[in-house]
């Protein structure tokens, strides 16, 4: 076996790093082919922001046949790789044959490579990027993907366990059907809370987006900035996430809480574009796009999924949730367009939102895990400690991030 180098601008390397997972999934009608151009984002520095404070490479495994039978990427966030016990990088976008040896010999490559920029750790599969894209191990639910989450075969879990990756945290993805009434209880939430004057709930309109952009970055960074392993966001990347998704979104899945015009929770739902470019086999040119806007247009979408639901912590146990679910699933049934939702992107170290989307009515449908593996074998093992989401924590968060500001 050898390893191939996938440099930037080498087109036959990474022809043969995107279509390596096509002989992987060949016969699994459930895998969805990612578009390519979402892939190469990530590995362009001129369109991934992580690579000016990160690094990365990648490889595709070829047997001795000549035949590619495997690949995998490994990166480095420098703003994130020091906040760890031990200086901790990442692996993912990782694809293998059923063999044990040739997924070592893509492991031991990651290790290799991490070791000699100084890291003492690696996580995977993960992304160079967001974590609510291309992250953890699928190891229960193997339903299709939704839009830029991972999937892979159940035999994947073995051969990262028997490398030696252990469990760091767990990731849920809960299912709803939108056209299920909502639960009493919540109807019940939603009373009490209605008895406090001054809330209020709206869906998004895309000619204000910049003003639900602002409503979102205050929530976010108030509801999450205090969190170890949730950065602060600042006022450009608020304004960018919500011009990405503008083109995209449907304004009747994307709701704020507000008290007293002040913007305290939001709940985020998108319409799933894996719904529409199933059968573009990884290509988004012109006649893709087009394809897109007409199915959409047309409504021949009805599955959604959450991949956004906060709510400051002054507000959070008042019902506020209750409030956004009772108001959108009021308008959702009146349209009814909607049909199937996943909640994704929950994870077991933050139980309190675990608890909100379950007593909202979601099921877990899949589970994926992040792993971990420690290059010193004898260093004990510990995993993600429990979210804790104090203001002290988010005042502290706030004011370490405005020392280092963004280049």
């Amino acid at each position: 076996m050898k390893l191939l180098e996938v440099k930037q601008g080498d087109k036959a390397a990474i022809k043969r790093f995107l279509e390596l997972p096509v002989k992987i999934y060949k016969d699994d009608p459930k895998w969805i082919r990612p578009l390519d151009k979402d892939i190469e984002t990530i590995f362009d520095p001129n369109r991934n922001k992580f690579w000016r404070h990160g690094k990365a490479i990648r490889w595709v495994l070829v047997n001795d046949k000549g035949e590619d039978i495997g690949r995998v990427a490994a990166f480095i966030n420098e703003r994130t790789a020091n906040t760890e016990d031990q200086p901790t990088g990442g692996m993912g976008f990782f694809d293998c044959i059923n063999d044990q040896t040739a997924a070592n010999v893509l492991f031991e490559k990651c290790k290799e490579w991490l070791t000699a920029n100084g890291m003492e750790a690696m996580d995977g599969p993960i992304n160079f990027g967001e974590r609510q894209q291309w992250w953890g191990l699928l190891v229960e639910g193997f339903h299709e993907p939704v839009y830029q989450m991972n999937y892979n075969p159940p035999y994947y879990q073995e051969l990262f366990e028997n490398y030696g990756f252990q469990l760091y945290f767990k990731q849920f993805v809960l299912f709803r059907n939108v056209q299920d009434p909502v639960q009493e209880k919540f109807n019940v939430k939603y009373d009490k809370l209605m008895e406090t004057p001054g809330y209020t709930f709206r869906h998004i309109r895309k000619k204000e987006i910049n003003k639900f952009a602002e409503d979102f970055l205050y929530i976010y960074n108030t509801a999450w900035g205090g969190h170890a392993n949730f950065k602060t966001m600042r006022k450009e990347q608020a304004y960018k996430l919500m011009k990405n998704l503008k083109p995209i979104i449907a304004e009747e899945l994307a709701w704020f809480a507000y008290h007293n015009d002040q913007p305290v929770g939001f709940f985020i739902m998108i319409p799933d574009l894996n719904d529409v470019i199933r059968d573009f086999k990884g290509k988004f040119g012109l006649w893709q796009k087009l394809k897109v806007l007409y199915r959409i247009r047309l409504r021949r979408v009805n599955k959604c999924y959450g991949i956004l639901f906060g709510v400051v912590p002054d507000h959070q146990g008042l019902g506020v949730d209750a409030g956004i679910i009772k108001t959108a699933g009021n308008f959702l049934h009146r349209l009814k367009r909607w049909g199937h939702m996943e909640m994704v992107w929950i994870g077991d170290f933050n139980p309190k939102m675990l608890k909100v989307a379950m007593d909202v009515g979601g099921e877990i449908y899949k589970t994926y895990i992040t792993m971990r593996y420690l290059f010193d074998r004898t260093k004990p093992f510990e995993r993600l400690p429990l979210m804790k989401e104090t203001k002290e924590a988010v005042d502290n968060k706030k004011k370490k991030d405005e020392e280092e500001p963004e280049s």
